[in-house]
């Protein structure tokens, strides 16, 4: 038995038989055609570069059609790609030269595109390298005369194992065979999690060199809420893990009765739950749970799936479905947050090596005002429909929020009355309180904004000063430190202090850590709209008093794992039947 940690991307325990997807190589020779053939051959490669594309564009509708528009962009860029003229010329300029085969200048103009891009980190560019490898797949195949593989010959569930899977490969899962997705590379933000979300198949990537450790057929256990995958594990094991996926089903089918029920302790303090959302199409999820709002709609996607910048229409088009399904519940939409692990190459200056301290967040957006007034006005659009807030990200200083607010989204307002275009002309504006210097700052802050929302994600990195995605420091990316617990309680004392609302929507908003961030002093939680329920749930088994105790006692407690094991020995205390042991 091994056991290996990566990124979990979408949750859920799966056991199942493993198939690994080998990786397609294709073994080109130098080959080389005489002279009077050297048309024929650029030919050749024409006509397989107009099968790919077709290949491409049947994958975009089919993906628009079960996804929508913003998913089949992903196909667009691909097609952008495959017709890139330095693509398309250089490849024709070798066989005409050098008299190179079509297969052989293929592979080196696609090496030496995907070296240069290697030169760049960050995970924008690592997407584009997934997308030329599979553009060079497509085009080898038709020249070699060979069919194309997929996964459509699958007829009982597998766990899908990969170094990688480009966006169509992703696509092309059926859900009735796919158990789940683990795969080597990829990040957050990469294609296979959009697609493998939207989908909802549990996926972890990020889990390097696991694949020599696994053989097709291998039981595997695929732990999504955690990110570790079990390989062979023994019986003892499965039978834990049999016994979660059990009491997690049972457990999923009695919160139904919870989604309709207010979030209130057991001495009737009133809780307000609401749900962080990455796409429109996921608001019909939050409101079917039972989420009182919209706490955080993340709009990175908007962007970032597609090589163009989505329209003003495009943008009301999607606040607007978010908005009507919410049904006059209030909407916070953060404007864009790109940096970190979610980079917008197109407006990269300069190379970013280290984007989390980089051009990101409100930073980017006070830069790039067209891109940010489109944002601003399609959101002012949407406020005349229903209750709609405006929140900037990775806001660090005064001057930022006061320029944001008292300038870039007056200026749209006064454009809007000049156009006789309807908007909330008192819309709330709040920011993230996500990093340190907006703690101490947070009284002044409190002159100009209309609430606080804690995002404990960047909390964490920025406070602990730890790269989320290195390895070797991540054991440090403990939202419930000390440090971060009193952070948490100043922002809430301060709040409190100017009758401000402050809310927490990052990861600390789950059910272990609930009770002690009711003690903090929080009242207002959003989370993934799959654990509402559940902190509805919990809430009702505790009065404030006793969180309040909790928290008094974490606050005296001077490191992370310490905290940790008092809450749950806690929650054993209070909530014990909620909870399976493997949770605790």
């Amino acid at each position: 038995m091994k056991i290996f940690q990566g990124i979990p991307v979408f949750p859920g325990v799966v056991t199942g038989k493993a198939f690994v997807q080998e990786a397609e190589g294709f073994r080109i020779p130098e080959q080389f055609v005489d002279a009077g053939a050297l048309e024929t051959e650029i030919r050749r490669f024409r006509i397989a570069v107009d099968l790919a594309k077709d290949e491409i564009v049947i994958n975009r509708e089919a993906t628009r059609n079960a996804l929508g528009q913003t998913f089949a962009d992903i196909f667009e860029a691909q097609i952008q790609l495959l017709l890139d003229p330095r693509i398309l010329n250089n490849t024709e300029e070798l066989i005409r030269t050098q008299h190179f085969s079509a297969e052989h200048a293929v592979t080196v103009v696609m090496g030496k595109h995907t070296n240069t891009l290697r030169q760049i980190e960050n995970v924008f560019i690592s997407e584009k390298i997934n997308d030329l490898r599979d553009i060079e797949k497509r085009l080898l195949r038709h020249l070699l005369g060979e069919k194309k593989e997929t996964m459509g010959m699958l007829r009982s569930p597998v766990i899908l194992l990969a170094t990688n899977l480009t966006p169509s490969e992703t696509a092309s899962l059926d859900k009735q065979f796919i158990q789940a997705i683990v795969t080597e590379l990829g990040g957050q933000g990469g294609h296979t999690a959009i697609l493998a979300a939207a989908l909802e198949i549990p996926c972890i990537v990020g889990v390097r060199q696991f694949l020599g450790e696994v053989d097709g057929g291998d039981t595997l256990i695929v732990d999504g809420n955690s990110g570790s995958v079990i390989v062979r594990p023994d019986e003892e094991v499965l039978e834990r893990y049999r016994r979660i996926m059990v009491a997690d089903t049972t457990r999923i089918e009695s919160l139904d009765s919870f989604r309709d029920v207010e979030a209130a302790t057991r001495d009737g303090t009133r809780i307000s739950i609401c749900a962080n959302i990455e796409f429109p199409f996921e608001a019909e999820n939050a409101v079917q749970r039972g989420a009182e709002g919209i706490g955080l709609f993340r709009t990175e996607f908007l962007y970032l799936t597609r090589k163009e910048d989505p329209t003003e229409e495009e943008h009301f088009t999607a606040y607007k479905h978010v908005v009507d399904q919410m049904a006059g519940k209030p909407v916070i939409i953060r404007t864009f947050d790109f940096g970190d692990d979610k980079t917008l190459d197109r407006y990269s200056t300069i190379v970013e090596h280290n984007p989390a301290l980089g051009l990101r967040g409100i930073r980017l957006a006070l830069k790039n005002w067209r891109l940010f007034r489109c944002q601003l006005r399609a959101i002012l659009r949407a406020s005349a429909l229903g209750d709609v807030r405006i929140m900037f990200p990775l806001v660090s200083t005064v001057k930022e929020f006061r320029q944001a607010k008292r300038t870039a989204l007056r200026d749209a307002m006064e454009e809007l009355r000049e156009e006789k275009i309807a908007f909330n002309e008192e819309i709330p504006v709040g920011m993230m309180v996500e990093v340190p210097s907006a703690v101490v700052m947070l009284d002044k802050f409190a002159e100009d904004a209309n609430f606080f929302s804690i995002g404990t994600n960047d909390l964490t990195q920025y406070t602990m000063a730890v790269d989320r995605g290195n390895s070797s420091v991540n054991h440090l990316f403990q939202a419930d430190d000390p440090a971060i617990l009193r952070l948490i309680r100043r922002t809430v004392v301060v709040a409190n202090r100017y009758s401000i609302p402050v809310s927490l929507c990052g990861q600390m908003g789950n059910p272990q850590n609930i009770l002690l961030l009711l003690g903090l002093g929080l009242r207002n939680i959003s989370c993934a709209p799959g654990a509402i329920a559940r902190l509805k749930q919990i809430c009702r088994y505790v009065s404030i008093e006793e969180c309040r105790a909790m928290a008094r006692k974490a606050l005296r407690i001077s490191n992370a794992k310490d905290i940790r094991d008092y809450v749950h020995n806690k929650l054993k205390q209070i909530a014990a039947e909620l909870f399976d042991s493997a949770e605790l």
